[in-house]
């Protein structure tokens, strides 16, 4: 079905998620696929990101391809992380390949790493949007990254259920939480799970204030269980808790919980903007817009130049910091 207003110039679109895989990935593949078709475009599926590009591991896909698919954790796709596209060789493999196969454009779904993947593909004529899709929602440009809510649900899911032990031991828990180098993940579930600390590493962290005395301070109110949640990029779960045992008459106990935040089906609010954003990134090349990322502000969708959202700084909000400093006691 043709609509008109478009650019209808555009015959062939590829998809391709690269880099972590998020929950509701499969949910933004969907929703591409199905409002090419809808407008009467032609989809491709590019397996395993920048890689599959490079060497022609293309599918083409339709209603059938993405159907029950909305529901499912990972991505159909699968991804993966390419040396060989940081390259320009790699590069100019990669646009041989749309080329050659007569894609018109590029709709990619991942992080920044995948933005910068986009934004070289535009370099050299490839019509390209970004969807933003990472659990550790580090990118500066959208209020929000799909998959973020899932793995925050995830992660407060597992440590209530270790609370339930903790508390029955009267023990220290020390929890590390993925997010790479920004904290955003850990400050969510922080907050959600009353956490006597939690640290990241866009704060300057002094280990006395910031642990060790909020123990101490829990202790006198009569508390006999705490939870340190720790940002991955903050510091090691097993040296923190090295340290609180130096520090303190306690013998804390690790949980690193890893790849299973990645895991799970997504839940609504992934699959709802997840399906907006697809949706929009088709829209956005069929109305001749390239080099845009499809992003969230104040609860409105738009869409940003990607060589303005790989240059925006961002850091956790002012007031986070101090509603978890009330919440903390300190």
């Amino acid at each position: 079905m043709k609509h008109g207003g478009f650019n209808m110039a555009i015959k062939r679109i590829g998809v391709l998620t690269s880099g972590g895989d998020a929950p509701g990935m499969n949910a933004a593949v969907r929703a591409v696929v199905r409002t090419a078709l809808y407008h009467g475009v032609e989809c491709y599926g590019i397996r395993r990101g920048y890689t599959g590009l490079i060497s022609g591991d293309i599918i083409k896909l339709d209603e059938k391809s993405v159907s029950r698919t909305i529901n499912r954790g990972g991505t159909i796709l699968y991804t993966a992380r390419s040396k060989e596209f940081m390259t320009e060789e790699g590069q100019r493999k990669a646009v041989s390949t749309c080329k050659f196969l007569g894609l018109d454009s590029i709709v990619a779904i991942g992080g920044d790493g995948t933005f910068r993947g986009a934004r070289a593909l535009a370099k050299h004529g490839i019509n390209v949007v970004a969807i933003p899709a990472t659990i550790d929602n580090d990118i500066c440009c959208t209020n929000y990254s799909i998959g973020f809510d899932t793995a925050a649900n995830t992660a407060i899911e597992c440590i209530d259920k270790l609370r339930d032990t903790m508390q029955s031991h009267e023990r220290c828990s020390v929890v590390e939480v993925m997010g790479r180098n920004a904290g955003y993940l850990a400050m969510y579930v922080g907050l959600a799970v009353g956490a006597t600390a939690v640290l990241v590493p866009e704060e300057n962290i002094d280990f006395e204030r910031d642990v060790i005395e909020k123990i101490r301070q829990a202790r006198l109110n009569g508390f006999t269980h705490f939870m340190i949640v720790v940002a991955e990029g903050a510091g090691s779960a097993s040296e923190i808790a090295a340290k609180i045992k130096e520090a303190i008459d306690l013998d804390p106990r690790v949980t690193v919980l890893g790849h299973i935040q990645r895991g799970g089906s997504p839940n609504g609010r992934d699959r709802v903007n997840a399906t907006k954003m697809g949706y929009l990134a088709v829209e956005l090349l069929l109305a001749g817009k390239t080099n845009r990322v499809v992003c969230t502000n104040n609860g409105r969708f738009i869409d940003v130049d990607i060589d303005e959202a790989l240059a925006m700084n961002r850091r956790i909000q002012s007031m986070e910091v101090n509603v978890l400093a009330a919440m903390t006691g300190l």
